[in-house]
């Protein structure tokens, strides 16, 4: 089932609960008037009527007597417009009718035997009856006179007009429910097919880049402020990350063939040439072989950093503990030192500070950021650690700078992207991957730090590293 016709159905169904309650509490509301307000008139005209008697009969020596041996009661004129259906009848406690109202006409009211004994008592009942298919509502009341019930007040009125009104209210109330709900569907429908158009359009419109591989399509984004086009919105977002994370795995997958794809050359020519004995000078044959090794190295470190990259993007935690950064930063600076004799390498600021992280990744870390300035520092440069308290001792501030050939401006915000040199052939010849300042960003991140780099074209570059501070109560 659509959506569209469940929203319909929904819609159709709280519409149809709410008009038959509305119906129902409105039939019984009128229903209830209507029979309270016969109850009225009946009482209201037996009361008239048994006052009026009683006067009458009040002059009478034997008024039970005068009644018994058929002494004549007239009975009070009724208003004809307030009670044009209302019958009057005097019974004895017999059930004998002795006087009548004229729209009686030959016919008597019935009084049940139970009814007069309880007028004998002095009670007033309400009844009802069916006469000639008719209902009628009767009030029964005691004529009583100087204290003693000889007779009974029989006022009955016909209920046929009230129940031909609920009967007709009935029809419309059912009729209106109806109709209001086969309308209701067919604007329901309508409505929700109108709100789902859009959804339907983002639906054809994801179906289309699913089939022809074109990530560059958008959704039209009519109204940016209502929930469908926010979701327009939102989808195009997710496109255009999608896009850009396709296009980067395919820049990566082809940076990665290229990268093997020469040692891989230089490996299998060098072997062709041993294999073939084209090589008779010892010399020469360890060349090749130097070579060889070399450029298998070289792939054992891509291959290396390639998989730490795929557990970086199969987002592998790292386990962190209280790490002395000073001590670590130190033995980084001895070793580093100890590699690099054509550089300086010297201490900057130093102060003790302790962060939680992974001793070994921080150690790649840094150990990445002081190999790049080596390398592209040239013989007699310098190399500074500097590492201490930022400003407002929030965290832990590392820095390494070189005085070495520096970065282009416009190359600064492409450092840390997987594969991506400053200088290709120079990068390739320092037997760099392209995949240090990647693998460094990375660390960081996991860390909750952050890594930034300011760079002069010929004056050097330094990399400045952030990393949130182990407080007393051993958080960051």
């Amino acid at each position: 089932m659509s959506i569209r016709l469940r929203l319909t159905l929904w819609y159709v169904s709280l519409l149809a609960i709410i008009l038959i309650t509305f119906s129902g509490a409105l039939y019984a509301v009128l229903s209830l008037s209507l029979f309270t307000e016969v109850d009225r008139s009946l009482e209201s005209r037996a009361n008239e009527v048994s006052n009026s008697l009683s006067t009458t009969l009040e002059v009478q020596t034997e008024p039970r007597v005068f009644i018994l041996r058929g002494g004549r009661l007239t009975l009070p004129t009724a208003d004809a417009f307030s009670t044009p259906g209302v019958f009057v009848q005097i019974t004895t406690l017999d059930g004998v009718a002795i006087t009548r109202s004229e729209n009686l006409g030959a016919q008597t009211l019935a009084v049940s035997s139970s009814a007069l004994s309880q007028v004998s008592n002095g009670e007033s009942i309400f009844s009802s009856m069916t006469r000639d298919r008719a209902p009628l509502r009767m009030f029964v009341v005691p004529l009583t006179v100087r204290g003693q019930v000889i007779a009974a007040v029989v006022v009955a009125e016909s209920l046929q007009p009230v129940s031909d009104t609920l009967r007709q209210l009935a029809v419309l109330l059912v009729g209106g429910i109806l109709v209001a709900l086969i309308l209701a569907s067919a604007v329901g429908f309508v409505l929700a097919g109108t709100a789902l158009a859009p959804i339907d359009r983002i639906t054809q419109t994801a179906k289309s880049i699913a089939n022809s591989n074109d990530l560059a399509s958008r959704i039209e984004e009519k109204n940016k402020n209502d929930e469908v086009g926010r979701l327009a919105a939102t989808f195009n977002e997710m496109l255009g990350r999608i896009e850009e994370l396709f296009r980067a795995q395919q820049r990566f997958v082809a940076d990665v063939s290229h990268e093997l794809r020469s040692p891989l050359t230089a490996i299998r020519g060098n072997l062709d040439l041993l294999r073939r004995g084209a090589i008779d000078n010892i010399e020469e044959r360890q060349t090749a072989l130097a070579a060889v090794d070399s450029e298998a190295s070289r792939m054992q470190r891509l291959v290396v950093d390639l998989l730490l990259l795929a557990q970086a993007d199969a987002g592998v935690e790292i386990h962190k503990q209280i790490v002395e950064l000073d001590t670590l930063l130190l033995d980084v600076y001895r070793q580093v030192r100890l590699t690099a004799p054509s550089v300086k390498v010297i201490l900057g600021g130093e102060d003790q500070i302790q962060v939680a992280g992974d001793p070994d990744r921080l150690k790649q870390l840094f150990l990445n950021l002081m190999d790049n300035a080596v390398k592209y520092t040239p013989t007699g440069g310098q190399v500074t650690l500097s590492f201490g308290h930022d400003d407002n001792g929030d965290c832990a501030q590392v820095s390494v700078s070189d005085t070495g050939v520096g970065i282009p401006e416009q190359d600064l915000p492409k450092v840390f992207d997987r594969f991506y040199r400053v200088d290709k052939a120079r990068s390739r010849e320092k037997g760099g991957t392209g995949l240090g300042l990647s693998i460094a960003k990375w660390i960081v991140d996991q860390h909750g730090g952050k890594i930034d780099v300011a760079s002069q074209l010929g004056k050097g570059t330094t990399f400045t590293v952030c990393l949130p501070l182990v407080k007393q109560n051993g958080t960051t």
